[in-house]
């Protein structure tokens, strides 16, 4: 072989791949394939790198998790526990045990309260609207105080109600000493709590579960922590100013531009010194709800970093996760489109799901859900039905593509169509034919 020869062949082999990728992508192209190709090669979105010791991050709308980090480390919470008060103090209203408008006089242990406050004297009289606005607002805890009194008699008995409450709403790793969530040493002396043990701590998952109730059972409730500032007294000089700084409205306040968020309409600020940087945040975008946050973010609280590890989490949930519907409404389950039925003209409804299940996934994911039961709500059902009763439930298990947890959901089961009762005619008939059939099919089996 000659040099030229030896030079050239190399080359050869090059320009064969070039050849067969430029024929593949013509072929692509051809078909339309092209963005096939491009999306079968984009990866999944990467989590968010935080600068916090626990977070995570909620779909507000099911309480599927998208992100997680320590999340079930229980961590002094400060001001974020005030989510309870509210809460509680929301509920006494909606059960009739309070009204908004009801005066109240303010008492010793809310007047000696320390940090957040709006210098509520012995003696005052304010509405009970007025004191939960200065709760929500400005995190005042002479405020929270006097509503814990309100609605349990005490702060040590409002503290019990509330870890009461956070057993029965499934808050797992949490535990409060009072209504402020401030440590035992900055507590009046006199009202520190002599039948409760500890300090208060909560950890990010059980602040998600609580801003998740908050947003199902008090959805008002945002109406209020969404007021960037608003006036205690018509005599203060000043207005009490929102401390959530992410709130999307600050987009006008040249101060707070930087950390404001489209879409934040709530939830809750915390800080001490032994807890650091707290805040439960949520925000709605194109119908999606989100719940996320932080914990024990270090720096400064004029630094504003836990609102800059929020967002963090809000962009991963909002840019990288998109709405599946992963079972229709209306959909029949396959092996069990039909339920048994007694006493009707038919002896068996056609079924379909009542509703639809809808999860967030990462864009790109799939999620194959599997029928775990089907379960009617009598076995067999008995007619009259009509179309559109409930006559059971399924159940179906699928992954989580963002946790990578098992999980189940149970949805209702509705009759499509109408099996009304039969006559004493017909079912005397279906009887005699199944006896014969029973019999006949024993006579069978004696072979």
């Amino acid at each position: 072989m000659n040099r030229h020869h030896q030079l050239s062949l190399p080359l050869i082999f090059p320009l064969k791949r070039f050849v067969a990728a430029a024929v593949l992508v013509s072929f692509l192209s051809l078909f339309g394939l092209s963005s096939f190709a491009s999306a079968a090669a984009e990866e999944l979105p990467a989590p968010p790198q935080l600068e916090a010791p626990s977070a995570i991050l909620m779909d507000a709308g099911t309480g599927q998790v998208l992100y997680q980090l320590n999340a079930d480390e229980a961590r002094p919470p400060a001001s974020m526990a005030k989510m309870m008060s509210e809460y509680l103090v929301s509920m006494a209203v909606k059960q009739g045990k309070l009204n908004w408008d009801d005066k109240v006089t303010i008492g010793e242990n809310a007047a000696k309260q320390i940090g957040s406050r709006i210098l509520l004297a012995q003696g005052d009289q304010h509405t009970i609207r007025d004191l939960y606005i200065a709760l929500a607002v400005y995190s005042a805890n002479d405020a929270t105080v006097q509503l814990a009194e309100e609605v349990a008699g005490s702060e040590e008995e409002f503290a019990k109600l509330m870890n009461q409450t956070a057993v029965e709403l499934g808050m797992t790793n949490s535990h409060f000493i009072n209504s402020t969530g401030l440590d035992r040493a900055d507590m009046p002396e006199k009202y520190q709590p002599t039948s409760i043990d500890g300090e208060t701590t909560m950890s990010a998952r059980d602040a998600a579960i609580l801003g998740y109730r908050i947003v199902k059972d008090d959805p008002e409730f945002l109406e209020t922590s969404k007021l960037q500032e608003h006036k205690f007294r018509e005599r203060d000089k000043t207005p009490m100013k929102n401390w959530n700084w992410m709130l999307g409205t600050n987009k006008d306040n040249p101060t707070l531009r930087k950390f404001a968020y489209e879409g934040v309409d709530g939830l809750k600020t915390g800080h001490t010194s032994r807890a650091g940087q707290n805040f439960t945040g949520t925000a709605l975008r194109n119908g999606t709800r989100l719940i996320a946050v932080v914990m024990g973010v270090g720096g400064k609280t004029e630094d504003g970093k836990r609102f800059l590890e929020t967002a963090k989490l809000f962009d991963y949930g909002f840019k990288s996760f998109e709405k599946k519907t992963i079972v229709e409404a209306k959909a029949s389950v396959p092996e069990y489109e039909t339920l048994k039925v007694k006493k009707g003209k038919a002896t068996s409804v056609p079924v379909v799901t009542a509703t639809d299940l809808t999860v967030l996934v990462p864009k790109g994911a799939v999620v194959e859900p599997v029928v775990q039961e089907v379960k009617p709500v009598e076995d067999p059902l008995v007619a009259p039905i009509a179309q559109g009763d409930k006559v059971g439930t399924v159940t179906y298990k699928y992954k989580d593509p963002s946790t990578q947890e098992e999980k189940t959901i149970t949805i209702d089961l509705i009759a499509s169509e109408e099996v009304s009762k039969g006559s004493w005619w017909r079912l005397l008939l279906r009887a005699i034919g199944n006896f014969f059939s029973s019999l006949f099919q024993g006579i069978v089996d004696l072979f």
